[in-house]
């Protein structure tokens, strides 16, 4: 079977072809390692989205029972004020005809209805009685609710007053509809601060004022009736309703504001003025769909149900939530998976060896056949089996095996007596060869010992040649000192600082050669930087030698991208190229340093140029410029600066190329990768 798989599948298990105790194992060990977890990875699977379901059905059901509360305010309300209009004390009151009588008879019973306001409205909006006193004698809106009341129809719904209907009825009304709207996370943006409009269970109920039709008016407030929804929550979410600690809350919303609500923000304190996740708004409130799923409610994960509140003329003006706090679930699934996981483990640890036992008892003799095999491979010819307990099949293999093998020694002992001859005559060309052999390894060692020597002659060499700038900086400094400020040493810090520089570069160098020798003991250390300050630095070391000549420098920084390099090997470079260029113009001339951002195979980077107006070369010479070893300073150089500097300008990703006009100058551009984003933000972490 193992014949037929591929050939990257019989190299991850090499051996199932050729090994019986390993397929014995897989045999006894793939149902416990391979089908029981598959097996139970699915009961878990399908027990988690169990879980989940039975935490929506649960949500589910509280939805209907804050639903059905809702509802039965709304119809109490509507019994209350069918009950005052319809009541003898009324009528009598209304048949005496006297205002203040039925103003103080509508506050009574507003007060005993538990109702925020309670007045008497003719055909027209003008208002007969009312409980409180109103800012004018003419409702501002005639409700759907009181039309309905008006044409002989009691009528209850839930409406939304703006701040100008709530400052009729009374200006502690409006007071206690505005809330603050706090902001929140994963809610819709929104430039609205404050929540001025009020969500009113309003119930009309029609009566007769001397054969005049009137509507008897009354409604609640539910901005802020903290009674309201604790009882909703009370009520759906009673004591140890809730497993593992969870925590149940309700929430009133006038469109995605929670205007009452048991949510806590912090300290106890209510999170009224929060606002409901964009995801829940656009499926309840834009689409009119019931939400049954986990949502974000203001600082946490709730198992969550949501739906809209319709308003009198069909719009859906709000939520009504319930929800309960999902960690505590979560915490309590996932301590299960991992209870269940933990005992497979135990289960397993405990019978693998228990089927290993049972299986050794197979492949115990098969790995006394093939030990036996092994040995005689070695050339053990009286190695043999024995005799095996079993008397089954692998039993009787065991036998003939032994047979085959006495069969085979007494052929092996004829061949040795006849091969004796033959290897007395290999033996003598053996001894041949041998010498043979001797002198060439002698040979072949003394060819590596020179190729090391060489390999060192030349790291030499050019470790000489490295710490020959940064000694010859240190130099030019020291003169400089010298020359100029004397004794005022106290002027001179920032030259004290390149010869600090400097002596690090030359321990740099010495590193160099400890990572030529063992290269993966070091990594080189690269960091951000600007090309232009580099250059700048570089300008300020080789000053002196500028001084002594007739050369003008001239700059052109127009480069925007860092790139990462190590700025010591990099300025090793930048000075190398500028001393050969002040070189090549003995009698004077223009150096000119230019930087540019130049996007190259693919990728952002920074051109520098560096131009000289010197002697230039020749294509011949233009042609080694970068091998080892080749200088036309034959008296001061030693043909490595080219070299190394093309060494270290790959290492950092970069390229170096070189064009040069005999008579005319030289021209070295270096294009080096710039930083991408996310190398920047890794590197400032």
């Amino acid at each position: 079977m193992f014949n037929l798989a591929p050939k990257s599948f019989k190299l991850m298990i090499p051996d199932v072809d050729k090994s019986v105790r390993l397929r014995l194992l897989l045999v006894a060990l793939l149902p416990i390692l391979l089908v029981s977890p598959l097996l139970m990875g699915i009961s878990i699977y399908r027990w988690s989205n169990q879980f989940d379901n039975l935490l929506i059905s649960k949500v589910n059901g509280d939805l209907t029972i804050a639903r059905q509360y809702l509802n039965r305010i709304l119809e109490n309300s509507g019994e209350k004020i069918q009950a005052v209009g319809a009541s003898a004390s009324f009528v009598d009151v209304v048949n005496n005809n006297v205002n203040n009588e039925l103003s103080f008879y509508l506050q009574k019973s507003r007060n005993e209805l538990g109702f925020d306001f309670l007045y008497l409205v003719k055909d027209k909006g003008e208002i007969m009685a009312s409980a409180s006193k109103t800012k004018s004698q003419r409702i501002p809106k005639i409700w759907s609710v009181i039309q309905k009341a008006l044409k002989g129809q009691p009528a209850t719904s839930i409406d939304i007053y703006n701040k100008k209907q709530l400052f009729f009825l009374s200006p502690e009304l409006a007071n206690q509809a505005t809330i603050k709207i706090i902001p929140t996370k994963a809610a819709v943006p929104t430039n609205r601060k404050i929540e001025t409009r009020g969500m009113m269970v309003q119930t009309a109920t029609p009566v007769m004022i001397n054969g005049e039709k009137a509507a008897l008016v009354g409604g609640i407030l539910l901005n802020r009736n903290l009674d309201f929804i604790d009882t909703i929550n009370a009520l759906v979410y009673q004591q140890a309703s809730l497993p593992f600690g969870s925590q149940g809350t309700t929430t009133l919303f006038l469109d995605d504001v929670r205007v009452s609500t048991n949510v806590r923000l912090f300290e106890n304190k209510r999170a009224l003025g929060t606002r409901v996740s964009a995801i829940v708004r656009e499926t309840v409130l834009d689409k009119g769909k019931v939400w049954l799923d986990r949502a974000f409610v203001v600082n946490d994960w709730y198992i969550s149900a949501y739906e809209p509140i319709i308003d009198s003329y069909g719009h859906r003006v709000g939520m009504l939530y319930v929800g309960f706090l999902d960690k505590p679930f979560q915490t309590e699934k996932y301590t299960t998976l991992l209870i269940l996981v933990a005992i497979f483990l135990i289960v397993t640890v405990i019978s693998v060896p228990i089927f290993l036992y049972w299986v050794r008892g197979i492949f115990k003799p098969l790995e006394r056949m093939v030990s036996t095999i092994l040995d005689v491979e070695e050339g053990n010819m009286s190695a043999r089996t024995g005799p095996v307990e079993s008397g089954d099949e692998i039993g009787k293999v065991a036998k003939h095996l032994d047979e085959l093998l006495d069969l085979l020694q007494e052929r092996d002992l004829q061949l040795r007596n006849w091969a004796q001859e033959l290897n007395k005559r290999v033996e003598e060309r053996t001894a041949e060869l041998q010498a043979a052999n001797k002198q060439l390894e002698a040979t072949t060692q003394q060819l590596v010992i020179s190729e090391k020597l060489a390999a060192i002659g030349e790291i030499t060499a050019g470790v000489a040649h490295e710490i020959n700038n940064p000694v010859a900086v240190i130099q030019g400094n020291m003169d400089l000192i010298r020359e100029v400020l004397g004794d005022e040493t106290k002027q001179v810090i920032t030259e004290f600082r390149l010869i600090d520089e400097q002596v690090h570069s030359i321990n740099l160098i010495v590193s160099k050669l400890l990572q030529f020798a063992r290269p993966e003991e070091f990594a080189g250390y690269h960091d951000q930087h600007m090309v232009d300050d580099v250059m700048t630095d570089c300008l300020l070391l080789v000053q002196h030698l500028l001084n002594k000549t007739l050369i003008k420098v001239e700059r052109s920084s127009n480069s925007l991208n860092p790139v990462l390099i190590n700025r010591t090997e990099f300025q090793q470079v930048l000075i190398n190229l500028i001393v050969n260029a002040i070189h090549s113009m003995e009698g004077g001339g223009t150096l000119t340093l230019k930087s540019n951002d130049k996007f190259e195979a693919e990728k952002n980077g920074v051109l520098i140029e560096i131009t000289d107006t010197g002697k230039g070369m020749s294509p011949d010479v233009l042609k080694r410029a970068f091998d080892p070893f080749f200088t036309t300073k034959h008296s001061e150089g030693t043909g490595l600066g080219l070299s190394i500097s093309q060494t270290l300008i790959t290492r950092m990703g970069g390229e170096v190329n070189v064009e040069s006009t005999v008579g005319k100058g030289t021209t070295f551009s270096i294009w080096l990768p710039a930083i991408v984003e996310e190398e920047s933000l890794s590197i400032i972490s």
